[in-house]
C-alpha cells in the first residue's frame, strides 16, 4: 500500500515555519485595527456564478482555475447548484456586503479577512493550488466618500506601513489606472486592434487572450513577448479627465504621506473588475513572479453581482510568497524551535501529579512550559530538556517536601536553587 501524501499542490505547515505564519498575522491584525478595519469570515465556496458575474468569464481564473462541482439535490424539491471553492475573496465579501445590507448603514465598510484560497494552476515557488492570502476591502455608498481617491491613498499608505512593520526592506510599488469601465472597453479595442496582424506571433496564452480579453495579454511573463507587449498602446493614452483627475488625487496624497511609488503603464491586473487605480507591491527577491500583493478599485463590482452602487478598493496579500520574502531576508528568528521558559523533570513517576501542578502554577502567569515524565532517566530528561527549554527545573521527593526547586539554565550553564515562590519570577528573568 502506497504512503498517503499530500495533495499536489498543497503541503502542510510545520513549527517551527508557523511561528513566522503567526506573526506575520498578528501584525497585520495590529496595523488593520489602527486603521479601523474590522474582520470577515466569508465561506470558503461560494456559487459559481458569483464569480463568472464577478471576476469575468473570460479570465484565466474562471475559465481555467476554479475547483467547481454540482452540488447534487437531496430532494425532489430542491435543484441542484454549481459551487466552486474561493478562487479570490473580494467578489465573496462584496456578496456579504450586499447579502447583510451593509449599504443601509451609510457608512464606509472597512473589512479584511486572512484565509486559504483555492485555484487549479501549476504549483512552484511560492505558488500553491491551496495558497494563503491576507486582504482587505473599503467598501460603501458614494454617499459615504467610497470613491474618494483619498481611499485608495490610504490603503496604499496602510500597505507601506504594514510592510516596514514586518521589516520588508527593497519594497517598491508599482502604480497605474485602468479608468473608467468605458475606458478599459476603448483600451480593450485599441488592443484588440494592434494585436490583430502580431498575436500569431506570440504565446498560445496571448493569442487566445487577443481575443477573448486583451487587456490580459499585458500580464504575459514570457520573455519573449516582451518587446512586442511594450510597444502596444498605453492606456494613459485613452483615460478620460475624471479618470486623470482621480488618479493624479491619489498620487499627491502619497508624495504628501511620503509614500514612494513607480508609475508602471502596462500594470492592469488579472480580474475584470479593477477600475482605476491598479496597484502591486514587488519584491526583488522574489525572481520573475516578483509579486508579494495587489489590488485596485472596483467600483462597478456591487452592481455586477446585482448588488447596488458601492464603488470600492482592496488588495489580497499572497501570505506563502510574503514568508518567502522574510526568509530570503533572513528575518526569520524561528529557524530554531521556540524555547519554552521552563522544562519540569519530575524525578520518578510517583511526582508526575505535582509536575503537572507546577507546570500549571507557571502557565496561568504566562510561562511557557513543557512537562517531563517520572518515567524519564535524569539524562533522557536533561537531553530533552536542552531541545525544548531555556531551563530545566528538577522536581524530586526532596524538592517537593523543602520547597526549594533546582534550575538549570542551559544557555550559561549555571545552576541555582530557587524557592518555589520565587520559580516565576526567576523563570521569567532573561539569562544571566
Amino acid at each position: 500500500m502506497s504512503t498517503l501524501k499530500a495533495v499536489r499542490g498543497t503541503r502542510d505547515l510545520l513549527p517551527p515555519e508557523t511561528a513566522l505564519w503567526n506573526h506575520i498575522e498578528a501584525v497585520a491584525r495590529a496595523v488593520f485595527a489602527r486603521y479601523n478595519f474590522g474582520e470577515i469570515r466569508t465561506p470558503i465556496f461560494e456559487d459559481t456564478s458569483l464569480f463568472a458575474r464577478g471576476v469575468g468569464e473570460e479570465t484565466d481564473i474562471v475559465s481555467k482555475e476554479m475547483y467547481t462541482w454540482e452540488d447534487r439535490a437531496r430532494a425532489q424539491s430542491e435543484k441542484s447548484q454549481s459551487l466552486t471553492l474561493r478562487p479570490e475573496n473580494t467578489a465573496g465579501v462584496v456578496r456579504a456586503y450586499i447579502e447583510h445590507k451593509l449599504g443601509e448603514t451609510g457608512q464606509l465598510q472597512k473589512l479584511y479577512y486572512i484565509g486559504p484560497q483555492f485555484r487549479r494552476e501549476r504549483p512552484q515557488k511560492g505558488r500553491y493550488r491551496q495558497f494563503f492570502q491576507i486582504g482587505a476591502e473599503v467598501i460603501g455608498p458614494p454617499s459615504a466618500g467610497s470613491e474618494s481617491p483619498l481611499r485608495d491613498a490610504e490603503i496604499l499608505e496602510m500597505l507601506a506601513t504594514l510592510l516596514d512593520e514586518l521589516g520588508i526592506t527593497g519594497w517598491t510599488l508599482q502604480l497605474n489606472s485602468v479608468g473608467s469601465s468605458a475606458d478599459r472597453a476603448r483600451y480593450n479595442e485599441a488592443l484588440r486592434a494592434a494585436l490583430e496582424p502580431i498575436a500569431h506571433t506570440m504565446c498560445a496564452d496571448c493569442q487566445r487572450r487577443a481575443v477573448t480579453n486583451p487587456l490580459r495579454v499585458l500580464d504575459c511573463k514570457v520573455p519573449e513577448d516582451q518587446p512586442i507587449i511594450e510597444k502596444l498602446p498605453r492606456i494613459v493614452d485613452l483615460l478620460d479627465p475624471a479618470s486623470v483627475e482621480h488618479f493624479a488625487a491619489v498620487t499627491a496624497a502619497l508624495d504628501a504621506a511620503g509614500v514612494p511609488y513607480t508609475r508602471n503603464h502596462r500594470l492592469v491586473r488579472g480580474l475584470d473588475y479593477y477600475t482605476r487605480t491598479t496597484f502591486e507591491f514587488t519584491h526583488g527577491g522574489l525572481g520573475a513572479q516578483n509579486a508579494l500583493l495587489g489590488g485596485g478599485r472596483y467600483d462597478g463590482l456591487s452592481e455586477a453581482i446585482g448588488g447596488p452602487k458601492a464603488p470600492g478598493i482592496g488588495f489580497a496579500i499572497g501570505l506563502d510568497r510574503l514568508v518567502l520574502t522574510l526568509q530570503a531576508q533572513e528575518l526569520n528568528q524561528e529557524s530554531a524551535p521556540p524555547q519554552a521558559d521552563a522544562y519540569i523533570a519530575p524525578l520518578g513517576e510517583a511526582m508526575n501529579a505535582a509536575a503537572l501542578s507546577l507546570a500549571r502554577e507557571l502557565r496561568r502567569v504566562g510561562l511557557a512550559v513543557e512537562l517531563g515524565d517520572g518515567s524519564f532517566r535524569l539524562k533522557k530528561s536533561f537531553e530533552a530538556a536542552d531541545k525544548t527549554a531555556r531551563c530545566i527545573v528538577i522536581l524530586g521527593e526532596d524538592e517537593l517536601q523543602s520547597g526549594i526547586l533546582t534550575v538549570k539554565d542551559f544557555s550559561t550553564g549555571t545552576q541555582t536553587k530557587v524557592p518555589r515562590a520565587d520559580l516565576a519570577a526567576f523563570l521569567a528573568e532573561p539569562s544571566k
